[in-house]
């Protein structure tokens, strides 16, 4: 059998869902059906592409691998037969496609963008890799993507790529066992952490070399090991790891979440997107990669990630507390704030052009 793209967008629609049950249902074929496409692709390729386990199908490190080289191809093929289509003078449905890295805010910008533009096609393609979605935005095949540079850790933003501030400075908490010492205080300091060993996720960019300059700079040589944090939870809940994480992270049973004290470790938070050629008028037509009938305004678009963040923010009660402790400007507002509040607060900067 040899590959074709159909193949690549099955591998892509199990990577993006994590279930064979609902990749074949967004594909519109059987679970057997697909189990044997599968299947078959693994045997052309020679290797597992997935491991199933309890919380669904995971690509192995050889899928992951396929997956960076199918998703440009898919993007690009998508892009094609609309690009063809629009030529040839057919109607193509509007498209907003957005990515991030993993976000809790994700869930509650999808809802804001889908109520703004209820007529388009809107898709979300969400990678650990800050970098490589900022390289799909630069190759047209993200509109705008929602991503985190960890601090001391700049990321590889590219020419022509421009950046809008959501918060320049976001404190990462700490995962730990509910049972660890340090766990019924409000703030962990690292020294508490000395001989806990940290995990992190080698595949998110700049979070080994972040954490290990912040322990260093603490004077701490804790041991480092790397996993996935979509699976580490057993681990921080038996004591075997403590971990980073997103002030906004859920806790789950067994699992504590506390903020560092003096917040050493942070990321940048920012929306990238394409910059619009600044001599460009209505007259010109619409901004190239921008769907048809569509214009998306990425100042909206920040607006409404901008509502979502601080939606979450406030429904997330280790952050909370973290924001009334530390007098934040949100503690003004009752509710989650529209794009000019949060320019006014000081809270997102300005737009930057790399």
């Amino acid at each position: 059998m040899e590959l074709e793209v159909r193949h690549l967008r099955a591998l892509c629609a199990i990577a993006d869902t994590g279930s064979l049950r609902k990749a074949a249902r967004q594909l519109g074929m059987t679970q057997p059906s697909l189990t044997t496409q599968l299947r078959r692709i693994e045997n052309t390729i020679g290797g597992r592409l997935f491991s199933r386990e309890v919380t669904g199908s995971r690509p192995t490190p050889l899928g992951r691998s396929v997956l960076c080289r199918a998703r440009p191809i898919v993007a690009e093929m998508n892009a094609l037969v609309s690009e063809v289509r629009l030529e040839a003078g057919q109607t193509a449905d509007a498209r907003l496609r957005i990515g991030s890295t993993g976000s809790r805010a994700v869930v509650g910008w999808l809802r804001r963008l889908r109520a703004r533009y209820p007529d388009a096609d809107t898709t979300i393609h969400i990678d650990v890799s800050a970098n490589a979605l900022l390289q799909m935005v630069a190759a047209n095949q993200l509109d705008v993507a929602f991503v985190h540079e960890v601090e001391g850790a700049p990321l590889r933003v590219p020419e022509g790529v421009e950046r809008r501030v959501l918060v320049e400075r976001e404190p990462q908490f700490v995962a730990l066992a509910e049972t660890h010492p340090a766990a019924p205080r409000p703030a962990v300091r690292l020294a508490d952490l000395a001989a806990d060993q940290w995990m992190v996720d080698p595949s998110v960019d700049g979070e080994g070399p972040g954490l290990r300059r912040v322990l260093a700079a603490a004077g701490l040589n804790p041991r480092v090991v790397y996993g996935d944090y979509l699976t580490a939870a057993d681990l921080v809940a038996s004591g075997e790891v403590v971990t980073p994480c997103q002030p906004t992270a859920r806790s789950r049973q067994g699992v504590a979440v506390r903020p560092l004290h003096g917040d050493p470790l942070t990321v940048r938070l920012f929306l990238a997107s394409r910059a619009a050629p600044a001599a460009r008028t209505a007259a010109d037509g619409p901004v190239p990669g921008t769907a048809p009938g569509a214009p998306f305004e990425v100042d909206a678009l920040f607006g409404d990630l901008a509502d979502a963040y601080f939606e979450i923010a406030w429904a997330s009660a280790a952050y909370r507390q973290w924001l009334v402790r530390n007098e934040s400007p949100l503690l003004r507002l009752q509710e989650p704030p529209a794009r000019d509040a949060v320019d006014v607060l000081g809270l997102a900067g300005p737009a930057e052009v790399s």
